[in-house]
């Protein structure tokens, strides 16, 4: 039995995508490796993609292009082959984590409104979500493209929690990552995290939040 997270009464949830709710590392590799391809590069390995995840699509171009010593100046290409190739695949590599589905929906029978934030470009988001059949709880998607800001700039929450609406303290951000959790607290909203997402490839208990679950499918007893 796990002890009950000390959280404020919650009227919403907004919940991150990579890493959270989705394995989309599969997606990453293939997409990317295409890329490395068609621009005459050298190939990445998982490993290293896994760490640069989190950040934004086109933070993580341009980290693979300096990882495999490709020039800066091919971001562009790069990015135009990247979009392309991700697009293609998108899906097709990922898994939805054990416990989402049912964590998602203990949140929607607790009435709370539900979005869907992240840093991932708002046309892969919306027809992953689709795919992996999560569309249906979240009533605004937004992605990294959204705002002028990406997380861990708290501006995407603030923005959400604008449309949902709902009051940011009472605004649960469900996340995998330090930057999940930077922008909720520089939002005001209590932040959870998952102990099984990315995180740039560091220990995610020591990041500052108010509680981590190994599954979304602890909610039922937690909250």
């Amino acid at each position: 039995m796990h002890p009950k997270l000390q959280l404020p009464p919650l009227r919403a949830a907004i919940v991150d995508l990579d890493g959270t709710m989705i394995d989309t590392l599969g997606d990453f590799v293939v997409a990317l490796n295409r890329m490395l391809e068609e621009l005459h590069l050298p190939g990445i390995e998982r490993q290293a993609i896994e760490r640069m995840i989190g950040k934004g699509s086109e933070h993580l171009v341009r980290s693979v292009l300096l990882h495999v010593g490709g020039a800066p100046q091919s971001y562009g290409a790069a990015w135009d082959a990247y979009q392309r190739h991700y697009l293609a695949i998108n899906g097709q590599h990922s898994e939805v984590y054990p416990g989402v589905l049912e964590g998602l929906t203990l949140l929607k029978a607790r009435g709370l409104r539900m979005a869907c934030l992240t840093n991932k470009p708002t046309n892969f988001a919306l027809p992953l979500l689709a795919a992996k059949g999560l569309d249906g709880f979240f009533s605004v998607v937004f992605g990294g493209d959204a705002f002028e800001r990406k997380k861990p700039n708290p501006l995407p929450l603030l923005k959400t929690c604008e449309a949902l609406p709902s009051n940011p303290a009472q605004t649960l951000m469900i996340g995998d990552s330090s930057n999940d959790a930077a922008a909720a607290r520089a939002a005001g909203c209590p932040v959870l995290l998952v102990t099984y997402g990315y995180n740039h490839g560091e220990p995610v208990r020591s990041v500052e939040a108010d509680g981590f679950v190994d599954s979304l499918a602890e909610l039922a007893e937690r909250l």
